[in-house]
């Protein structure tokens, strides 16, 4: 929200400065983002009068201008198409200074002399228009100082309102702020009813009085669409970040900023019979003001005349009935939408107004009869015509309800560390429009039609906390008795996790918790995600079932941008659809592509590969000093290459994932080298043993390698299970150290060499001991699968 400081000070002037003013605005809890002048910083600039124009005698594209600056008329050499005789413009002067320090001095062009500059808008700072000279209003007193004239020593005031104040997203809501925080009265403009001196009026039906309750509307006859907006309505539109389009819609754009209501102007006789306010119907179809045509779903309200939409109610008008050069009738319509019922219909369209900004939020359903009377009157003063009758249509029962809130005394010593006096209670409560009455333990507050924010007593001691200043209240010291909780040693602390993954090379991401439904869709065919009723955009729209997409998009993101090698970790809650409520399950999620290492003059550049990211995996789990207990076991998943994927279990216990994205999903993703992914559920890798000494040997360990060949099919981790479980109690360790296919073997079989490591400890271990155990070992692999020894 964007207010001027010379509008708002015509509502409210406190005697401060507008660095204090903006101070004051955001203490309150309307955050100011930004303070900025309305025009650059120049002198030397006039108010000047062209009385005649004739062509350059060396320049096709310049003309030779003599220009009235008031005490005297001076010669200036212009190159704008819109310079000509009796044009009113600003002129810098000889001597003038415009913004970025540029002095203006006596000059020739192309032999010519020119004794001054005609300016444009941009290069006085005050907007990006550089198409030609600046047009003043006719009546606009040559000689005068520009900056006077326009009042341009002003500033623009940038608020970032939070969605719960949509009472501020006019100017009258600000004001309404201010005055309470100095304790000013707030002049507003005198807004009396416009007395009707035509009886023409449209029907208007509610056909969806639960969305729409309460509509105003007003014909208008007879007006002049060539008069241009005034110097003022202009300039206050400029200020606040609205352009300029005419006088119609300026007006309806006034009212919305100073007002808080959009309204909309159609051009009446562009309506078929009347106006029905209705959901749009199965097949229908409108083109906006922006040029686009939408096809309209069944849920979405819209303004229709007796044949067809004209409006996307709270949204945008429709082409077919905007006003144009060739308007000469009006109908005015100013309307209260149901919020909640408003909220991400624009969105859903890729849509996003001022209009659909308030309505989403919240109008003061009471507001629309003085928005029409002052959008009226405002008309009628620019471009005359007759007004009709104004005709408001209610559906009572639909309107929100307005109970009261209860405030005790008690809690605002409790909640907020002091007692307030009751006569500060009630100046603020009664400041903020709410209807005060004491009763026996505080206050009964009757909440305004602006403040859809306010419903509980928690509310109102909010309301209370920041208008008296957070830096007015005491400091109290917090008392209470601090309990250590108990931290079980067999618990891994997740920042050890990340602290982990940081140190071989990974980075931390943090994605949002709602995802594109198409990306979801890829990795997770199988669940329906839980869908948002209110998404930011449409590609948020749906909870993750897994953290994938979003580091899969941070991937992209990346690669995008010249970093060709990343490596990501997220830890973040799933959601999961259940039979009675949502899981959230708390996960890790990991992904690798590019170069193995970072380039280096002294590696040479070797592809990571699904064995890279598995052994940082394995590097994680040996944190848990169990890492026995976890297994990978080939699988398939969708999204994931079929020969590549596997999953992880802890005791038989499925607890994630691991693999390649299939290379069909990283062409249609546009990843240009293949992606290595992992999820692991963090209650599974979180859950440690206690270490526990043993006793080391005194005793030397025995080695033995063998080389078995074995069906192609049959995994590895496998066979050392096996061998484990035969090799008795004195295996130690056991090592793959070699996997061979190719030249000299079955093509159908490979060869696995194995290290097998045995040790006693009380005694030293005899050939025959170990020649007994490795000879276990060969037969159960002959029994089991078929094995031989490879000579």
């Amino acid at each position: 929200m964007i207010i001027s400081e010379q509008w708002l000070r015509e509502w409210v002037s406190p005697d401060i400065a507008t660095e204090e003013l903006a101070h004051q605005i955001t203490m309150a809890g309307l955050e100011v983002d930004a303070v900025s002048p309305v025009a650059g910083q120049f002198s030397g600039v006039v108010v000047a009068e062209i009385v005649s124009a004739r062509q350059h005698p060396d320049a096709d594209k310049l003309q030779v201008c003599e220009v009235n600056v008031g005490a005297e008329t001076v010669q200036i050499v212009c190159g704008a198409p819109n310079a000509r005789a009796g044009l009113k413009a600003p002129l810098a002067v000889v001597g003038g200074v415009l913004p970025g320090d540029f002095k203006i001095k006596k000059a020739k062009l192309r032999g010519v002399e020119s004794f001054g500059m005609l300016c444009a808008e941009q290069e006085l700072g005050l907007s990006d228009a550089n198409e030609g000279l600046m047009e003043l209003p006719d009546d606009a007193p040559v000689g005068s100082d520009l900056r006077d004239y326009l009042g341009l020593d002003d500033h623009t005031i940038e608020i970032g309102l939070t969605p719960n104040r949509a009472d501020c997203l006019g100017l009258a809501g600000v004001a309404r702020e201010v005055g309470l925080l100095n304790s000013l009265p707030v002049t507003q403009p005198s807004i009396d009813a416009v007395p009707a001196t035509i009886e023409d009026s449209l029907p208007v039906e509610l056909v969806a009085p639960e969305r729409c309750p309460r509509f105003v509307g007003r014909v208008l006859r007879g007006i002049d669409i060539a008069r241009p907006s005034p110097l003022w309505l202009q300039e206050k539109l400029r200020r606040v970040g609205v352009r300029s389009i005419d006088a119609v819609v300026d007006v309806t754009n006034y009212v919305m900023m100073e007002l808080g209501q959009p309204m909309h102007a159609f051009d009446l006789n562009a309506l078929q019979g009347g106006i029905r306010v209705r959901t749009a119907q199965a097949g229908e179809s409108l083109e906006l003001l922006d040029g686009q045509t939408v096809k309209l779903d069944t849920g979405t309200l819209v303004i229709a005349d007796h044949e067809k939409p004209v409006a996307m109610a709270g949204v945008m008008g429709g082409q077919g009935t905007a006003v144009s050069q060739q308007t000469t009738d009006l109908f005015l319509e100013v309307a209260f939408f149901t919020p909640q019922l408003m909220a991400g219909k624009a969105r859903s369209y890729g849509l996003h107004t001022d209009a659909s900004h308030r309505f989403e939020r919240g109008v003061d359903f009471t507001l629309q009869t003085t928005a029409m009377e002052r959008a009226t009157a405002l008309l009628l003063d620019i471009v005359g015509g007759e007004a009709g009758p104004l005709q408001e249509s209610v559906a009572a029962e639909h309107l929100p309800a307005r109970p009261d809130v209860s405030l005790r005394a008690a809690r605002i010593k409790r909640v907020l560390g002091f007692a307030m006096e009751p006569a500060e209670v009630e100046r603020i409560l009664a400041g903020l429009g709410l209807g005060v009455t004491t009763t026996d333990k505080g206050w009964s507050c009757t909440v305004p039609s602006w403040r859809f924010d306010i419903a509980i007593e928690a509310d109102l001691l909010e309301e209370l906390a920041r208008v008296y200043g957070y830096n007015r209240m005491p400091t109290t010291r917090t008392t209470t008795e601090m309990v250590i909780p108990a931290r079980p040693e067999g618990h891994l602390a997740l920042s050890g996790v990340r602290r982990h993954l940081a140190a071989r090379g990974f980075r931390e991401a943090i994605t949002y918790s709602f995802v594109d439904p198409k990306l979801q869709t890829l990795f997770d065919p199988g669940l329906q995600p839980v869908a948002l009723t209110n998404p930011i955009s449409a590609d948020m729209a749906v909870m993750r079932t897994s953290l994938l997409p979003g580091l899969v998009s941070a991937v992209l993101r990346n690669t995008k941008r010249q970093q060709p090698r990343v490596r990501l970790f997220e830890t973040g809650l799933r959601f999961l659809p259940g039979e009675d409520c949502l899981k959230q399950v708390p996960t890790l999620a990991m992904v690798v592509t590019g170069e193995r290492l970072a380039e280096g003059w002294s590696t040479d550049a070797q592809a990571s590969d699904f064995f890279d990211l598995k052994g940082d995996l394995e590097s994680l789990l040996s944190l848990t000093r169990s890492g026995g207990s976890f297994s990978f076991a080939a699988a398939r998943r969708d999204a994931l290459h079929p020969g590549q994927t596997a999953l992880i279990s802890r005791d038989e216990e499925v607890v994630g994932y691991i693999g390649a994205l299939h290379p069909a999903v990283g062409q249609e993703l546009g990843l240009a080298a293949p992606l290595y992914v992992c999820e692991i559920t963090l209650s599974a890798l979180l859950q440690a043993e206690l270490p526990q000494f043993t006793e080391l040997s005194k005793f030397p360990e025995v080695r033995r390698d063998l080389a078995i060949i074995v069906d192609r099919e049959v995994p590895a981790e496998e066979v050392m299970t096996n061998v484990r479980a035969s090799a008795g109690t004195y295996l130690t360790d056991l090592t793959l150290f070699d996997v061979y296919e190719g030249k000299g073997i079955d093509p159908k079989r490979k060869s696995l060499a194995l290290g097998l490591t045995f040790r006693d400890s009380s005694r030293t271990l005899s050939d025959q001991d170990v020649n007994l155990a490795v000879d276990q070992v060969v037969d159960s692999l002959e029994k089991n699968y078929k094995a031989e020894l490879r000579n």
